[in-house]
Protein backbone atom coordinates (compact mmCIF):
# COMPACT_ATOMS: atom_id res chain seq x y z
CA UNK A 1 0.00 0.00 0.00
CA UNK A 2 1.34 3.03 -0.66
CA UNK A 3 2.72 5.26 1.80
CA UNK A 4 2.74 2.53 3.98
CA UNK A 5 5.69 2.40 6.30
CA UNK A 6 8.26 0.31 8.41
CA UNK A 7 10.69 0.00 11.07
CA UNK A 8 14.19 -0.15 9.06
CA UNK A 9 17.80 -0.54 10.33
CA UNK A 10 18.50 1.31 13.11
CA UNK A 11 14.78 2.11 14.68
CA UNK A 12 14.65 4.78 12.02
CA UNK A 13 10.72 4.73 9.99
CA UNK A 14 10.95 4.42 6.37
CA UNK A 15 8.63 4.30 4.00
CA UNK A 16 7.67 0.92 1.84
CA UNK A 17 6.79 2.38 -1.15
CA UNK A 18 7.39 5.96 -2.95
CA UNK A 19 5.99 7.26 -5.99
CA UNK A 20 8.87 6.07 -8.19
CA UNK A 21 8.79 2.08 -7.29
CA UNK A 22 11.63 2.49 -6.00
CA UNK A 23 10.91 0.28 -3.18
CA UNK A 24 10.88 3.24 -0.54
CA UNK A 25 14.60 4.16 -0.76
CA UNK A 26 15.37 7.77 -0.98
CA UNK A 27 15.63 8.70 -4.57
CA UNK A 28 17.79 12.11 -4.50
CA UNK A 29 20.32 10.08 -2.12
CA UNK A 30 20.35 7.11 -4.23
CA UNK A 31 20.72 9.50 -6.99
CA UNK A 32 24.00 10.96 -5.94
CA UNK A 33 25.10 7.53 -4.90
CA UNK A 34 24.85 6.23 -8.54
CA UNK A 35 26.76 9.57 -10.13
CA UNK A 36 29.46 9.31 -7.45
CA UNK A 37 29.89 5.37 -8.74
CA UNK A 38 29.49 6.30 -12.06
CA UNK A 39 32.38 9.25 -11.66
CA UNK A 40 34.87 6.83 -10.20
CA UNK A 41 34.08 3.68 -12.42
CA UNK A 42 34.66 6.18 -15.66
CA UNK A 43 38.02 6.78 -14.62
CA UNK A 44 38.80 3.26 -14.06
CA UNK A 45 37.03 1.49 -17.51
CA UNK A 46 39.19 4.42 -18.93
CA UNK A 47 42.60 2.87 -18.02
CA UNK A 48 41.12 -0.77 -18.12
CA UNK A 49 40.67 -0.18 -21.91
CA UNK A 50 43.59 1.79 -22.99
CA UNK A 51 46.23 0.26 -21.01
CA UNK A 52 46.61 -2.37 -23.12
CA UNK A 53 47.13 -0.24 -25.94
CA UNK A 54 49.50 1.53 -24.15
CA UNK A 55 51.52 -1.13 -23.41
CA UNK A 56 51.56 -2.18 -27.33
CA UNK A 57 52.25 0.70 -28.41
CA UNK A 58 55.52 1.23 -25.80
CA UNK A 59 56.90 -2.61 -27.11
CA UNK A 60 55.31 -2.98 -30.31
CA UNK A 61 54.79 -6.40 -32.20
CA UNK A 62 54.14 -8.62 -28.32
CA UNK A 63 51.92 -9.15 -25.45
CA UNK A 64 55.00 -9.74 -23.37
CA UNK A 65 54.47 -5.94 -21.65
CA UNK A 66 50.58 -6.29 -21.60
CA UNK A 67 50.92 -9.24 -19.67
CA UNK A 68 53.49 -8.24 -17.31
CA UNK A 69 51.16 -5.29 -16.15
CA UNK A 70 48.28 -8.05 -15.80
CA UNK A 71 50.70 -9.85 -13.75
CA UNK A 72 51.60 -6.93 -11.74
CA UNK A 73 47.79 -5.88 -11.25
CA UNK A 74 46.77 -9.10 -10.70
CA UNK A 75 48.78 -10.55 -8.34
CA UNK A 76 48.63 -7.07 -6.27
CA UNK A 77 44.84 -7.90 -5.77
CA UNK A 78 45.31 -11.66 -5.07
CA UNK A 79 47.98 -10.92 -2.46
CA UNK A 80 46.68 -8.17 -0.80
CA UNK A 81 42.91 -8.26 -1.71
CA UNK A 82 42.09 -10.32 1.70
CA UNK A 83 44.14 -7.52 3.87
CA UNK A 84 42.28 -5.11 1.60
CA UNK A 85 38.55 -6.73 3.14
CA UNK A 86 40.13 -6.80 6.50
CA UNK A 87 40.99 -2.98 6.17
CA UNK A 88 37.56 -2.24 4.67
CA UNK A 89 35.86 -4.11 7.73
CA UNK A 90 37.91 -2.58 10.74
CA UNK A 91 38.03 1.00 8.91
CA UNK A 92 34.77 3.33 9.20
CA UNK A 93 32.85 3.78 6.41
CA UNK A 94 34.54 7.50 6.00
CA UNK A 95 37.99 6.61 6.20
CA UNK A 96 37.79 4.03 3.83
CA UNK A 97 35.91 6.51 1.68
CA UNK A 98 38.39 9.04 1.98
CA UNK A 99 41.36 6.82 1.21
CA UNK A 100 40.12 4.73 -1.73
CA UNK A 101 39.40 7.97 -3.60
CA UNK A 102 42.79 9.69 -2.82
CA UNK A 103 45.07 6.42 -3.54
CA UNK A 104 43.19 5.73 -6.90
CA UNK A 105 43.07 9.61 -8.30
CA UNK A 106 46.35 9.84 -7.34
CA UNK A 107 47.45 6.55 -8.67
CA UNK A 108 45.71 7.31 -12.38
CA UNK A 109 47.55 10.63 -12.44
CA UNK A 110 50.66 9.02 -11.51
CA UNK A 111 49.86 6.55 -14.08
CA UNK A 112 48.62 8.70 -16.38
CA UNK A 113 51.79 10.84 -16.56
CA UNK A 114 54.17 8.35 -16.68
CA UNK A 115 52.92 6.75 -19.77
CA UNK A 116 52.48 9.94 -21.31
CA UNK A 117 56.25 10.32 -20.79
CA UNK A 118 56.79 6.86 -22.25
CA UNK A 119 54.53 7.77 -25.10
CA UNK A 120 56.04 10.79 -25.94
CA UNK A 121 59.99 9.79 -25.52
CA UNK A 122 59.67 6.81 -27.38
CA UNK A 123 63.15 6.41 -27.98
CA UNK A 124 63.96 6.32 -24.16
CA UNK A 125 64.72 2.85 -24.20
CA UNK A 126 67.31 2.87 -27.09
CA UNK A 127 68.77 6.51 -25.56
CA UNK A 128 68.40 6.16 -21.77
CA UNK A 129 67.38 2.73 -20.82
CA UNK A 130 67.22 2.91 -16.94
CA UNK A 131 64.34 5.85 -17.17
CA UNK A 132 62.66 3.94 -19.80
CA UNK A 133 62.67 0.89 -16.72
CA UNK A 134 61.67 3.58 -14.17
CA UNK A 135 58.75 4.66 -16.15
CA UNK A 136 57.50 1.04 -16.94
CA UNK A 137 58.05 0.31 -13.34
CA UNK A 138 56.23 3.72 -12.04
CA UNK A 139 53.35 2.97 -14.84
CA UNK A 140 52.74 -1.01 -13.03
CA UNK A 141 52.82 -0.22 -9.07
CA UNK A 142 50.22 2.98 -10.34
CA UNK A 143 47.88 0.28 -12.03
CA UNK A 144 47.93 -2.07 -8.85
CA UNK A 145 47.91 0.37 -6.47
CA UNK A 146 44.61 1.98 -8.63
CA UNK A 147 43.30 -1.59 -8.89
CA UNK A 148 42.99 -2.19 -4.71
CA UNK A 149 42.07 1.19 -4.06
CA UNK A 150 39.40 0.32 -6.66
CA UNK A 151 38.78 -2.89 -4.76
CA UNK A 152 38.37 -1.09 -1.68
CA UNK A 153 35.75 1.02 -3.28
CA UNK A 154 34.08 -1.76 -4.58
CA UNK A 155 33.46 -4.16 -1.46
CA UNK A 156 32.27 -0.41 0.44
CA UNK A 157 29.83 0.71 -2.05
CA UNK A 158 28.58 -2.67 -4.20
CA UNK A 159 28.81 -5.28 -0.94
CA UNK A 160 28.41 -3.01 1.85
CA UNK A 161 26.54 0.53 1.60
CA UNK A 162 23.91 -0.96 -0.90
CA UNK A 163 22.89 -3.66 1.57
CA UNK A 164 22.23 -1.26 4.47
CA UNK A 165 20.59 1.35 2.76
CA UNK A 166 18.42 -1.31 1.05
CA UNK A 167 17.85 -3.02 4.73
CA UNK A 168 14.21 -2.74 6.02
CA UNK A 169 12.83 -2.42 2.42
CA UNK A 170 11.14 -4.70 0.55
CA UNK A 171 13.72 -7.66 -1.20
CA UNK A 172 12.89 -5.52 -4.91
CA UNK A 173 14.54 -2.91 -3.34
CA UNK A 174 18.12 -4.14 -3.34
CA UNK A 175 17.63 -6.45 -6.85
CA UNK A 176 16.67 -3.33 -8.28
CA UNK A 177 20.00 -0.83 -6.45
CA UNK A 178 22.38 -3.81 -7.47
CA UNK A 179 20.74 -3.69 -11.12
CA UNK A 180 21.14 -0.09 -10.99
CA UNK A 181 24.85 -0.45 -9.96
CA UNK A 182 25.87 -2.83 -12.58
CA UNK A 183 24.06 -0.58 -15.39
CA UNK A 184 26.51 1.96 -14.08
CA UNK A 185 29.41 -0.21 -14.31
CA UNK A 186 28.74 -1.59 -17.95
CA UNK A 187 27.60 1.77 -19.23
CA UNK A 188 31.11 2.90 -18.07
CA UNK A 189 32.71 0.46 -19.80
CA UNK A 190 30.78 0.72 -23.32
CA UNK A 191 31.17 4.66 -23.15
CA UNK A 192 34.64 5.34 -21.97
CA UNK A 193 36.47 3.13 -24.25
CA UNK A 194 34.51 4.47 -26.95
CA UNK A 195 35.70 8.09 -26.07
CA UNK A 196 39.24 6.52 -25.28
CA UNK A 197 39.32 4.92 -28.76
CA UNK A 198 38.26 7.88 -30.74
CA UNK A 199 40.91 9.80 -29.09
CA UNK A 200 43.45 7.22 -29.35
CA UNK A 201 42.66 7.06 -33.00
CA UNK A 202 42.14 10.11 -34.30
CA UNK A 203 43.87 12.34 -32.07
CA UNK A 204 46.78 10.75 -30.20
CA UNK A 205 47.65 7.89 -27.73
CA UNK A 206 49.47 10.43 -25.56
CA UNK A 207 46.59 12.67 -25.73
CA UNK A 208 44.40 9.66 -24.08
CA UNK A 209 46.98 9.55 -21.40
CA UNK A 210 47.13 13.13 -20.68
CA UNK A 211 43.20 13.08 -20.42
CA UNK A 212 42.98 9.91 -18.06
CA UNK A 213 44.98 11.77 -15.57
CA UNK A 214 42.89 15.64 -16.06
CA UNK A 215 39.76 13.93 -15.34
CA UNK A 216 41.25 11.95 -12.04
CA UNK A 217 41.80 15.63 -10.98
CA UNK A 218 39.07 17.28 -11.95
CA UNK A 219 36.49 14.09 -10.35
CA UNK A 220 37.98 13.31 -7.12
CA UNK A 221 36.03 16.47 -4.91
CA UNK A 222 32.94 16.18 -6.84
CA UNK A 223 32.86 12.15 -6.09
CA UNK A 224 33.48 12.87 -2.27
CA UNK A 225 31.21 15.46 -1.53
CA UNK A 226 28.28 13.19 -3.32
CA UNK A 227 29.59 9.92 -1.26
CA UNK A 228 29.79 12.42 1.82
CA UNK A 229 26.06 13.09 1.09
CA UNK A 230 24.54 9.82 0.78
CA UNK A 231 26.26 8.81 3.99
CA UNK A 232 24.56 12.28 6.06
CA UNK A 233 21.59 10.83 4.41
CA UNK A 234 20.99 7.43 5.79
CA UNK A 235 21.60 7.08 9.69
CA UNK A 236 21.55 3.35 9.28
CA UNK A 237 25.40 3.95 7.67
CA UNK A 238 26.92 5.06 10.35
CA UNK A 239 25.16 2.78 13.33
CA UNK A 240 25.92 -0.40 10.76
CA UNK A 241 29.87 -0.35 11.71
CA UNK A 242 29.45 -0.46 15.09
CA UNK A 243 26.78 -3.03 14.92
CA UNK A 244 29.36 -5.36 12.93
CA UNK A 245 31.60 -4.57 15.29
CA UNK A 246 29.66 -6.18 17.76
CA UNK A 247 28.92 -9.07 15.80
CA UNK A 248 32.42 -10.03 15.52
CA UNK A 249 33.43 -10.12 18.20
CA UNK A 250 30.74 -12.92 19.11
CA UNK A 251 31.83 -14.58 16.06
CA UNK A 252 35.28 -14.49 17.23
CA UNK A 253 34.46 -15.83 20.83
CA UNK A 254 32.22 -18.70 19.54
CA UNK A 255 35.24 -19.99 17.14
CA UNK A 256 37.60 -19.92 20.23
CA UNK A 257 35.31 -22.39 21.80
CA UNK A 258 35.97 -26.20 21.15
CA UNK A 259 32.68 -28.10 19.57
CA UNK A 260 31.20 -30.91 21.44
CA UNK A 261 32.98 -33.39 18.73
CA UNK A 262 36.45 -32.49 20.29
CA UNK A 263 35.45 -32.42 23.61
CA UNK A 264 33.91 -36.10 23.75
CA UNK A 265 36.32 -37.88 21.15
CA UNK A 266 39.34 -36.18 22.75
CA UNK A 267 42.24 -34.43 20.58
CA UNK A 268 42.45 -37.18 17.89
CA UNK A 269 39.46 -36.15 15.52
CA UNK A 270 41.22 -32.66 15.28
CA UNK A 271 44.93 -33.49 15.51
CA UNK A 272 45.39 -33.30 11.91
CA UNK A 273 43.14 -29.98 11.57
CA UNK A 274 45.07 -28.12 14.06
CA UNK A 275 48.43 -29.25 11.85
CA UNK A 276 47.09 -27.76 9.08
CA UNK A 277 45.81 -25.26 10.17
CA UNK A 278 48.97 -24.24 12.59
CA UNK A 279 50.97 -24.56 8.81
CA UNK A 280 48.66 -22.58 7.05
CA UNK A 281 48.47 -19.96 9.06
CA UNK A 282 51.48 -18.27 8.61
CA UNK A 283 50.09 -17.23 5.10
CA UNK A 284 48.77 -13.98 4.51
CA UNK A 285 45.20 -13.51 5.77
CA UNK A 286 44.54 -16.92 6.17
CA UNK A 287 41.70 -16.31 8.42
CA UNK A 288 40.24 -14.35 6.19
CA UNK A 289 40.21 -17.52 3.82
CA UNK A 290 38.73 -19.64 6.47
CA UNK A 291 36.16 -17.21 7.04
CA UNK A 292 35.36 -17.68 2.90
CA UNK A 293 35.67 -21.02 2.89
CA UNK A 294 33.00 -21.57 5.30
CA UNK A 295 30.37 -19.86 3.33
CA UNK A 296 27.60 -21.96 2.11
CA UNK A 297 27.96 -19.77 -1.67
CA UNK A 298 32.00 -20.93 -1.98
CA UNK A 299 31.48 -22.83 -4.92
CA UNK A 300 29.23 -19.99 -6.87
CA UNK A 301 32.02 -17.96 -5.49
CA UNK A 302 34.24 -19.89 -7.02
CA UNK A 303 33.07 -20.72 -10.18
CA UNK A 304 32.61 -17.19 -10.82
CA UNK A 305 36.50 -16.58 -10.27
CA UNK A 306 37.20 -19.38 -12.66
CA UNK A 307 35.81 -17.32 -15.35
CA UNK A 308 38.29 -14.82 -14.50
CA UNK A 309 41.06 -16.96 -15.97
CA UNK A 310 40.18 -16.04 -20.00
CA UNK A 311 40.70 -14.40 -23.09
CA UNK A 312 37.32 -14.03 -23.89
CA UNK A 313 37.19 -10.40 -22.91
CA UNK A 314 37.51 -6.80 -24.42
CA UNK A 315 40.77 -6.86 -21.63
CA UNK A 316 44.19 -5.92 -21.97
CA UNK A 317 45.65 -9.62 -24.30
CA UNK A 318 42.72 -9.51 -26.48
CA UNK A 319 42.80 -5.57 -27.03
CA UNK A 320 46.20 -5.83 -27.60
CA UNK A 321 46.04 -8.88 -30.01
CA UNK A 322 42.63 -7.24 -31.92
CA UNK A 323 45.31 -4.12 -32.44
CA UNK A 324 48.36 -6.44 -33.48
CA UNK A 325 45.74 -7.55 -35.92
CA UNK A 326 45.15 -4.59 -37.50
CA UNK A 327 41.72 -3.79 -36.15
CA UNK A 328 41.82 0.23 -35.09
CA UNK A 329 41.19 1.46 -32.05
CA UNK A 330 38.34 3.47 -32.46
CA UNK A 331 36.86 0.10 -33.96
CA UNK A 332 37.72 -2.40 -31.04
CA UNK A 333 35.98 0.68 -28.68
CA UNK A 334 32.84 -0.03 -30.34
CA UNK A 335 32.55 -3.53 -29.93
CA UNK A 336 33.63 -3.35 -26.43
CA UNK A 337 30.76 -0.87 -26.14
CA UNK A 338 28.55 -3.01 -27.77
CA UNK A 339 29.40 -6.15 -25.24
CA UNK A 340 28.75 -3.74 -22.78
CA UNK A 341 25.01 -2.34 -24.02
CA UNK A 342 24.29 -6.02 -24.21
CA UNK A 343 25.90 -6.56 -20.71
CA UNK A 344 23.24 -3.63 -19.41
CA UNK A 345 20.28 -5.71 -21.45
CA UNK A 346 21.67 -8.79 -19.15
CA UNK A 347 20.67 -6.62 -15.82
CA UNK A 348 17.05 -5.66 -17.03
CA UNK A 349 16.62 -9.75 -18.16
CA UNK A 350 18.04 -10.32 -14.59
CA UNK A 351 15.34 -8.73 -12.74
CA UNK A 352 12.71 -10.07 -15.05
CA UNK A 353 14.26 -13.27 -14.16
CA UNK A 354 13.78 -12.89 -10.27
CA UNK A 355 10.11 -12.74 -10.60
CA UNK A 356 9.77 -16.52 -11.70
CA UNK A 357 13.13 -17.58 -10.15
CA UNK A 358 15.32 -18.39 -7.11
CA UNK A 359 18.39 -16.69 -7.42
CA UNK A 360 20.53 -19.91 -7.79
CA UNK A 361 17.90 -21.11 -10.89
CA UNK A 362 19.12 -17.64 -12.70
CA UNK A 363 22.52 -17.81 -12.19
CA UNK A 364 22.18 -21.63 -13.85
CA UNK A 365 20.06 -22.76 -16.09
CA UNK A 366 19.59 -20.42 -19.64
CA UNK A 367 22.52 -17.99 -18.21
CA UNK A 368 25.01 -20.42 -18.08
CA UNK A 369 24.04 -22.22 -21.20
CA UNK A 370 24.03 -18.84 -22.90
CA UNK A 371 27.81 -17.94 -22.17
CA UNK A 372 28.55 -20.88 -23.08
CA UNK A 373 27.02 -21.27 -26.60
CA UNK A 374 28.29 -17.94 -27.52
CA UNK A 375 31.49 -19.03 -26.66
CA UNK A 376 31.43 -21.54 -29.20
CA UNK A 377 31.90 -18.54 -31.68
CA UNK A 378 34.90 -17.54 -30.18
CA UNK A 379 36.19 -20.88 -31.05
CA UNK A 380 35.22 -21.05 -34.56
CA UNK A 381 37.18 -18.12 -34.93
CA UNK A 382 40.55 -19.92 -34.78
CA UNK A 383 39.63 -21.83 -38.32
CA UNK A 384 38.46 -18.99 -40.20
CA UNK A 385 40.80 -17.70 -43.08
CA UNK A 386 42.25 -14.26 -42.23
CA UNK A 387 43.33 -12.21 -39.80
CA UNK A 388 40.54 -9.55 -39.62
CA UNK A 389 37.85 -11.64 -40.24
CA UNK A 390 38.92 -14.21 -37.81
CA UNK A 391 39.15 -11.26 -35.52
CA UNK A 392 35.63 -9.70 -36.38
CA UNK A 393 34.08 -13.16 -35.18
CA UNK A 394 36.41 -13.49 -31.80
CA UNK A 395 34.87 -10.18 -31.26
CA UNK A 396 31.06 -11.29 -31.90
CA UNK A 397 31.19 -14.49 -29.88
CA UNK A 398 32.75 -12.17 -26.99
CA UNK A 399 29.98 -9.47 -27.24
CA UNK A 400 27.39 -11.79 -27.64
CA UNK A 401 28.20 -14.41 -24.55
CA UNK A 402 28.18 -11.19 -22.38
CA UNK A 403 24.44 -11.46 -21.39
CA UNK A 404 24.50 -15.00 -20.08
CA UNK A 405 27.60 -13.61 -18.32
CA UNK A 406 26.16 -10.47 -16.66
CA UNK A 407 23.52 -12.56 -15.31
CA UNK A 408 25.33 -15.20 -13.27
CA UNK A 409 27.51 -12.11 -12.01
CA UNK A 410 24.53 -10.59 -10.74
CA UNK A 411 23.02 -13.63 -9.34
CA UNK A 412 26.41 -14.61 -7.56
CA UNK A 413 26.76 -11.23 -6.00
CA UNK A 414 23.46 -11.45 -4.67
CA UNK A 415 23.43 -14.68 -3.40
CA UNK A 416 26.78 -13.27 -1.53
CA UNK A 417 24.53 -10.34 -0.36
CA UNK A 418 21.79 -13.10 1.01
CA UNK A 419 23.39 -15.54 2.62
CA UNK A 420 27.07 -13.79 4.25
CA UNK A 421 26.29 -12.24 7.18
CA UNK A 422 26.90 -8.36 8.13
CA UNK A 423 30.31 -9.46 10.30
CA UNK A 424 31.65 -11.64 7.15
CA UNK A 425 30.43 -9.25 3.97
CA UNK A 426 33.51 -7.30 3.62
CA UNK A 427 36.10 -10.38 4.40
CA UNK A 428 34.26 -12.28 1.83
CA UNK A 429 34.01 -9.59 -0.74
CA UNK A 430 37.97 -9.20 -0.27
CA UNK A 431 38.78 -12.81 -0.44
CA UNK A 432 36.17 -12.86 -3.85
CA UNK A 433 38.42 -10.40 -5.44
CA UNK A 434 41.35 -11.87 -4.62
CA UNK A 435 40.21 -15.34 -6.05
CA UNK A 436 39.20 -13.33 -9.04
CA UNK A 437 42.52 -11.81 -9.25
CA UNK A 438 44.49 -15.05 -8.58
CA UNK A 439 42.41 -16.48 -12.03
CA UNK A 440 43.17 -13.42 -13.50
CA UNK A 441 46.76 -13.39 -12.55
CA UNK A 442 47.32 -17.00 -14.13
CA UNK A 443 45.62 -16.09 -17.73
CA UNK A 444 48.44 -13.09 -17.95
CA UNK A 445 51.19 -15.35 -17.06
CA UNK A 446 50.01 -17.54 -20.03
CA UNK A 447 49.83 -14.27 -21.87
CA UNK A 448 53.97 -14.11 -20.84
CA UNK A 449 54.30 -18.13 -21.81
CA UNK A 450 52.47 -17.43 -25.08
CA UNK A 451 53.23 -13.77 -26.30
CA UNK A 452 53.22 -14.56 -29.65
CA UNK A 453 49.55 -13.13 -31.26
CA UNK A 454 49.84 -15.40 -33.46
CA UNK A 455 49.68 -18.12 -30.89
CA UNK A 456 46.48 -16.50 -29.26
CA UNK A 457 43.86 -19.17 -30.39
CA UNK A 458 45.84 -21.68 -28.06
CA UNK A 459 44.77 -19.29 -24.82
CA UNK A 460 41.08 -19.23 -26.30
CA UNK A 461 40.82 -22.80 -26.17
CA UNK A 462 41.82 -22.68 -22.57
CA UNK A 463 39.98 -20.14 -21.66
CA UNK A 464 36.69 -22.32 -23.20
CA UNK A 465 37.80 -25.21 -21.32
CA UNK A 466 37.81 -22.99 -17.74
CA UNK A 467 34.70 -22.14 -18.76
CA UNK A 468 33.27 -25.13 -19.01
CA UNK A 469 34.82 -26.27 -15.53
CA UNK A 470 33.19 -23.27 -14.15
CA UNK A 471 29.88 -24.26 -15.27
CA UNK A 472 29.99 -28.01 -13.75
CA UNK A 473 30.92 -26.28 -10.24
CA UNK A 474 28.28 -23.97 -10.44
CA UNK A 475 25.89 -26.90 -11.67
CA UNK A 476 27.31 -29.16 -8.53
CA UNK A 477 26.34 -26.56 -6.26
CA UNK A 478 22.33 -26.67 -7.53
CA UNK A 479 22.71 -30.27 -7.03
CA UNK A 480 23.70 -30.06 -3.28
CA UNK A 481 20.92 -27.35 -2.55
CA UNK A 482 18.48 -28.87 -4.59
CA UNK A 483 19.43 -32.26 -4.55
CA UNK A 484 18.09 -32.74 -8.64
CA UNK A 485 18.78 -30.45 -11.38
CA UNK A 486 15.77 -31.21 -13.37
CA UNK A 487 12.16 -31.11 -12.15
CA UNK A 488 11.82 -34.64 -14.12
CA UNK A 489 8.18 -35.11 -12.75
CA UNK A 490 6.77 -31.58 -14.06
CA UNK A 491 8.61 -33.05 -17.18
CA UNK A 492 7.09 -36.29 -17.21
CA UNK A 493 3.31 -34.94 -16.62
CA UNK A 494 3.59 -32.17 -19.41
CA UNK A 495 4.61 -34.91 -22.09
CA UNK A 496 1.43 -37.11 -20.52
CA UNK A 497 3.92 -40.29 -19.69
Amino acid sequence: MEGAEEVGSGGHLVPLLDDNGSGGLDASLLHRLYVGHFLARWGARMWEFSVGLYMIHIWPGSLLFAAVYGVVESSSVAVLGPMVGTLVDRLTYLQVLGLWLLVQSLSFIVAGVSVTALLVFDNLKDTSFPVFVFLVVVTNVSGALAALSTLAGTILIEREWVVVICSGHPAAALTNTNSVIRRIDLGCKLLAPVLSGFVISFVSTQASAVALALWNVASVGLEYWLFVSVYNGVPALGENVQLRRQSAALSSSEIVAPDDEELRYGQDVSDWRVGVTKHLSILPCWDSWVVYMRQEVMLPGVALAILYFTVLSFGTLMTATLDWKGIPAYVISLARGFSAIVGIAATLVYRLCTRGFRRFEQGCGPSGSRHWCCLLLCVGSIWVSGGVASAWVLMAGVAASRLGLWMFDLAVMQLMQDNVRDSDRCVVGGVQNSLQSIFDLLTYIMGIIISDPRDFSELIVLSFFLVTCAALMYTLHVYRVRKHLFHLDKIIAKLGW
